[in-house]
């Protein structure tokens, strides 16, 4: 299928080819009818790609400060890796649009195959022929409402939340800065529910329309004329409300707003505007500043956007779902009319040329519409109209792949294309002689096609099922998110593929169980859990020369962890687990494998009101491992330090940076310092494509994966306990 893309990087628009999205539970598969072009916000962001490197840093402060933290705890070549990677990748554009149903995900009951749907959201309502869209981001389109016009759902939820944030009420006047989209619909809103607007923008054009469409005065802000309208209106008192609907550097909008507002009146910032808020002229009005986020709330909540949770009605009125829904009925049923702000319907293939028009300025438009080909509900189908074929589900048992020619590359698959894949495992192997990168497979079409075309990967799909049974994939990588990491273990295995899966192997003990059954039932133990830090050459390095042990040892390793950005998926701890139970493996592992044994037993304690953990491991030997993970330290300090101490002498580790030993004789040696850290992703990469070319053994045993795992996952019952669990008693 075809989706509209960006390079951020270079500014390059594209129509690329990408795979069909598969549908998953919990919403349904879109086929595109109309989708709505925000001239706002998308032409801002086309235009930031157009920048400079100076000028995007300059436009995204926020971003240039998490690069500056990535450096100081990553070092600069990784940093650089995952920036540049994250620039020169295609990314999606697009976030309103109406279609039709093609299929349906599991768990979804309120609509079918073949009903017409509105959806939004920036992840999921994009400029593409085909979209899954989760539950509470789509809404059944009324009885007889255009398909064209129903395609404004989303920029007309975020008026309306707008619209919601300024409470206005029946009989009250109202400034509208701004008569762009999102303007016209606010000014429309307000003038249906009883609210006089005077609107404001430089464009005569736009005044005109607000005008012709209820506004009762619109005008220049630098015009005399909006000012007597406004004291015509309210006998000289200002309005009771200003909408800044506004875009771009000036702050004449807020300023505008003070001049015009009554005393204590409200002002509501739906746009992106400067917002230097003059002190005086808002401190003596009192003057209520309020924002409006997106299209209600839901948004940028994970439950509610992906898991499908809706709020009650009783405490949550008006939901994203339930404001685009309000928003279809006020059109379909006249309060609204949107069809003359429509200035262009351009036909999908023109997509690009159309972005250029607009971004330099030969197509000055208020809203513009792709019409995609094929049918709509209640339209004609076009003679021509092609067809997508939806990847099908297959089940039955595999067969194990037969085996490899002895001088064939070894051919990967990746599922999963993320930014760890992309930064911290490809690179490693699509330079490696004797790989061949087979497939990558994703859940978001768009991903995949970037993996494609970064990597070299001869194939994109979204089709898993695909790849499991393709007998000449040897190694699958499974590099998804936790949730999903032991079940496509399992059906890899099955397969009769050497599985790479990124920590954590699994998050809960019958999911352990699992994969261990899948072992048993295919006989395939070819399996390695991305544990790398054990390959680490500083930690290699300082393990050979602190020598053997003849006594007991005492381990102490800090995980200077740090807080997670609000809204990482790692958050979601109801689907995918603790962090500890996330990332806690690599640490164990660490600890097993330089104390060369697997851990008996394990002791936890947690602080009330934040997630630190001392997380106690015990050894056969009697040996001690502490592994203290905090998030409430210091940003600038040292993620990773490590000292093992055992028969008077002492091993230190400084963040992959620097190791260090000391002796029984005082003697001091400290490894070179690196010009980056290197954790140990190449050289184990190295030995698992080894182990599959040549057929020997898996890097790491099988036991040692299982109880690394299974140690991870006895912290939470130790917490539960408050006692020390055995991991006889954890499995």
């Amino acid at each position: 299928m075809k989706q509209v893309v960006q390079n951020y990087k270079s500014g390059e628009l594209a129509l690329l080819d990408v795979p069909v999205p598969g549908c998953k539970p919990g919403g349904v598969l879109v086929r595109t009818a109309y989708s709505l072009i925000s001239t706002g916000t998308e032409l801002m962001k086309v235009s930031e790609a157009g920048m400079s490197m100076l000028g995007k840093a300059r436009s995204r402060p926020d971003q240039v400060a998490k690069v500056v933290q990535s450096v100081a705890t990553n070092g600069v070549p990784a940093t650089y890796r995952k920036v540049m990677g994250k620039l020169d990748s295609y990314t999606p554009l697009g976030y309103s649009l109406c279609g039709v149903v093609e299929q349906v995900g599991d768990g979804i009951d309120d609509v079918k195959a073949g009903d017409l749907v509105a959806c939004a959201g920036n992840e999921h309502a994009l400029h593409a022929e085909l979209n899954w869209v989760p539950k509470n981001l789509y809404a059944p389109v009324p009885d007889g409402l255009a398909p064209r016009h129903a395609a404004f759902g989303t920029v007309g939820s975020i008026a309306l939340q707008g619209v919601r944030q300024g409470e206005s009420r029946l009989g009250e006047v109202a400034l509208v800065i701004g008569l762009g989209l999102i303007g016209q619909l606010v000014a429309q809103l307000l003038t249906a529910s009883g609210v006089r607007v005077v609107g404001v923008d430089p464009d005569p054009e736009r005044c005109e329309l607000a005008e012709r469409l209820g506004a009762a005065a619109c005008g220049d802000p630098a015009s005399p004329a909006v000012e007597s309208a406004v004291a015509e209106l309210t006998d000289g008192h200002g309005v009771d409300q200003v909408y800044l609907a506004a875009g771009g550097g000036s702050n004449q909008p807020v300023e505008l707003a003070a001049r015009l507002c009554r005393d204590r009146g409200r002002v509501v910032d739906i746009g992106k505007c400067r917002l230097d808020l003059p002190w005086n002229a808002y401190y003596e009005k009192e003057l209520d500043v309020r924002f409006s986020r997106s299209y209600g709330p839901g948004r940028y909540d994970p439950q509610y956007e992906i898991e499908g949770r809706d709020y009650p009605i009783g405490y949550v009125r008006w939901t994203e779902r339930r404001n685009l829904a309000c928003f279809l009925d006020l059109v379909a049923r006249g309060r609204v009319d949107v069809e003359p702000l429509i200035t262009r319907t351009a036909a999908f293939d023109d997509a690009v040329e159309t972005y250029q028009s607009l971004k330099d300025g030969s197509l000055k438009a208020v809203a513009v519409l792709f019409r995609y080909p094929g049918p709509a509900a209640g339209e004609g189908a076009p003679a021509d109209a092609p067809a997508i074929t939806v990847p099908a589900v297959r089940g039955g048992g595999k067969a194990p792949a037969p085996v490899r020619a002895a001088k064939k590359p070894v051919r990967l698959a990746f599922v999963g294309a993320g930014n760890y894949a992309t930064s911290m495992l490809l690179p490693h192997l699509a330079q490696r002689d004797g790989v061949e990168l087979s497939t990558v497979v994703t859940t978001t079409a768009l991903s995949a096609a970037n993996a494609q075309r970064k990597f070299g990967f001869r194939e994109a799909t979204t089709d898993l099922d695909a790849v499991l049974g393709d007998a000449s994939v040897d190694a699958v990588f499974v590099v998804t998110r936790h949730s999903s990491h032991a079940e496509l273990t399992r059906k890899a295995l099955l397969a009769g593929k050497a599985v790479f899966v990124e920590k954590p192997l699994a998050l809960s003990e019958d999911e352990l169980t699992g994969v261990l059954d899948a072992v048993e039932e295919s006989g395939n133990d070819r399996l390695q859990v991305g544990f790398n830090r054990r390959f680490a050459p500083l930690l290699k390095e300082a393990r050979d020369r602190f020598g053997a042990r003849t006594g007991p040892a005492s381990l102490r390793y800090l995980v200077n962890a740090g807080r997670l950005d609000h809204g990482s998926w790692y958050l979601q701890q109801g689907t995918e687990g603790s962090r500890f139970a996330g990332e806690g493996g690599h640490f164990v592992d660490t600890a097993s494998w330089l104390l060369g044994a697997d851990p008996v037993s394990v002791y936890a304690l947690a602080p009330s009101g934040n997630e630190d953990l001392q997380v106690v491991l015990g050894y056969p030997d009697g040996s001690t491992a502490t592994i203290s993970y905090v998030t409430t330290g210091a940003a600038g300090f040292p993620k990773e330090t490590l000292d093992l101490v055992a028969d008077g002498k002492v091993l230190q580790l400084d963040d992959f940076v620097r190791s260090s030993v000391y002796d029984g004789r005082k003697r001091w040696v400290s490894s070179r310092l690196p010009k980056a850290r290197d954790k140990g992703q190449s050289a184990e990469l190295a030995a698992f494509v080894k182990a599959v070319r040549t057929g020997g053994p898996m890097p790491v045993p099988l036991g040692s994966l299982v109880a690394t795992t299974a140690a991870t996952l006895a912290v939470r019952a130790a917490l539960t306990g408050g006692a020390p669990v055995t991991l006889a008693e954890a499995r």
